[in-house]
């Protein structure tokens, strides 16, 4: 049995690391080791994290001040006010120039982002890129000249269970706040929060207010940034994600060569998670690895030589667990030159040499509907390859795909939803996205609408 002394010495054995690539990992050698600190990592690292305060503008509708008797016996104005709705969260510094990382979910929908330094000086900051599926967004401070501390990014494929990692940010808003403690699992990949579901949980305690900021390893680098919480309470119960520094290496590269999209390798096929009875059919051991349901013609997936009922084991040597895992590890690569598929075609294992590029993305023609409709305020697109593989539908899809709705629109009190594909409105074949804006700028006063959600077609009838 392992005594509470021995426990500790496990526990504390890394605080000192001198930088490095990965962490050194050694028990310490005598008492006074034990007595070493935090803080020298924490003074180099936390003028680099800051905190992000975003505010938006909505309008607080009251229905009773449409009433002029109601209006003229309170004395009171018609019309909507305007309310001011405001979220806090943390960032990390991740360039001189002034460049910030932190979650899309902290400054959806802002009208307005300021970011507060560890000296508490304020600036305000522009959104110069946001990467919805992997919830991370890059801010650029306003109006500045000098130069600021940064993180360095670690090698998130380095870390190991057991690592002690530090959590830097603002829970609940009370202030900058630092709270430690290991790498509890890798590779979660049944979290449900992003497109790319590969997540660093650990015990460390964040809270509301902490998503954005920085998870940091033993040598004072990036390991990821913290994004979510399990908990039951509100509060954190020891149970927190992160965000691969490596997905957040490439977020960031994007930012800083100018783009405002995120360009990932496409494979070009669907996959489909190996099921115990699956993996019995197959003569697995486990079931485990990315099974090939079906390849687009003429994808990288196509030209590489990869078939339907191949199952992906490994991408460059990296084992491939499911498909979430396959997800980040290819979104992860490099665009150019290509990526070595470990596959296992009827019993026996093959690799493949597959080509990284983007999703063609010609024709998307992605416009906001504006007409007085049910789709009033959804923003569609054409499904093209690119769009397909952003929303996770098959690639021969016919139809117009709702890509984002604004909030308290009217296609979003209707309970229009992302990634819905209009089929038909008022009989007429839905196929491009000027067909849709076409049907919608016709005034009715009934609406037949077909639309598939999640695989299955719904009719709507709507008005009358």
């Amino acid at each position: 049995m392992i005594s509470i002394r021995s426990l500790a010495v496990l526990l504390i054995s890394v605080v000192v690391a001198l930088p490095s690539l990965a962490q050194d990992r050694r028990v310490p050698s005598s008492a006074a080791e034990l007595r070493l600190s935090y803080a020298p990592i924490v003074q180099r690292v936390q003028p680099a994290v800051v905190n992000v305060y975003a505010a938006k503008i909505v309008q607080n509708h009251n229905p009773l001040l449409d009433d002029p008797i109601f209006r003229r016996f309170f004395g009171l104005q018609g019309g909507p006010r305007e309310q001011m709705q405001r979220s806090l969260g943390s960032g990390v510094m991740v360039d001189p120039s002034g460049l910030v990382v932190t979650n899309v979910h902290v400054i959806e929908g802002a009208d307005q982002v300021k970011v507060s330094l560890s000296d508490k000086r304020e600036f305000e900051a522009e959104i110069v890129l946001k990467d919805p599926r992997s919830d991370l967004a890059v801010l650029k401070l306003k109006n500045v000249h000098e130069r600021f501390p940064t993180l360095d990014f670690a090698n998130s494929d380095e870390l190991m269970v057991g690592d002690v990692v530090l959590a830097i940010g603002n829970p609940f808003g009370v202030g900058q706040t630092v709270t430690h403690g290991i790498i509890s699992a890798l590779a979660r990949t049944q979290v449900g929060i992003t497109d790319y579901q590969f997540f660093i949980q650990t015990d460390a305690a964040i809270n509301p207010g902490n998503s954005g900021g920085a998870l940091v390893d033993m040598t004072g680098r990036l390991a990821g940034i913290n994004t979510a919480i399990y908990s039951r309470s509100g509060g954190s119960q020891g149970i927190g994600f992160a965000i691969p520094s490596n997905m957040v290496r490439i977020v960031v590269a994007s930012a800083k060569s100018g783009s405002k999209v995120v360009k990932r390798p496409w494979l070009g096929a669907k996959l489909q998670a190996v099921t115990p009875e699956i993996a019995e059919s197959l003569g697995l051991r486990s079931p485990t690895g990315a099974l090939v349901a079906s390849v687009v013609a003429n994808s990288p997936a196509a030209r590489a030589g990869l078939k339907s009922s191949d199952l992906i084991t490994a991408v460059d040597g990296q084992t491939i667990e499911d498909p979430n895992a396959f997800d980040y590890r290819f979104a992860t690569q490099p665009l150019g030159g290509t990526a070595e598929l470990d596959v296992t075609r009827g019993g026996r294992p093959i690799r493949l040499a597959v080509a990284l590029e983007s999703a063609p993305d010609s024709g998307r023609s992605e416009i906001v509907l504006t007409s007085r409709s049910p789709f009033q305020g959804a923003k569609v697109s054409n499904i093209s390859p690119a769009v397909a593989d952003e929303l996770h539908l098959d690639a021969d899809t016919q139809g117009v795909v709702v890509t984002g709705v604004a909030d308290d629109s009217t296609a979003a009190n209707l309970g229009f939803q992302k990634g819905d594909i209009i089929v038909a409105v008022n009989n007429t074949k839905i196929g491009k996205t000027i067909d849709l804006e076409r049907a919608t700028s016709q005034s009715s006063r009934l609406w037949r609408i077909t639309l598939v959600r999640g695989g299955q077609q719904i009719n709507v009838t709507l008005g009358g």
